[in-house]
């Protein structure tokens, strides 16, 4: 019988904070706001099941 294991289809994502630069390590498909720790901008926002990202993406990391 053929596997038939699907890739996942959430990630985690290394954003970056448009205005004091730190980096942080977030789920795509959080359920709760995601705050910069340095300056208090708001980076991701829920959106139902997907996430609505406020920041640019540096790195999409798969694992």
């Amino acid at each position: 019988m053929a596997n038939t294991r699907k890739n996942p289809r959430s990630k985690f994502l290394r954003i970056v904070c448009p205005r004091c630069k730190k980096q942080k390590t977030v789920f795509g498909k959080a359920t709760t706001l995601v705050k910069c720790e340095g300056c208090n901008y708001l980076l991701l926002q829920t959106k139902g099941g997907k996430s609505k990202i406020r920041a640019p993406i540096k790195e999409v990391l798969w694992k």
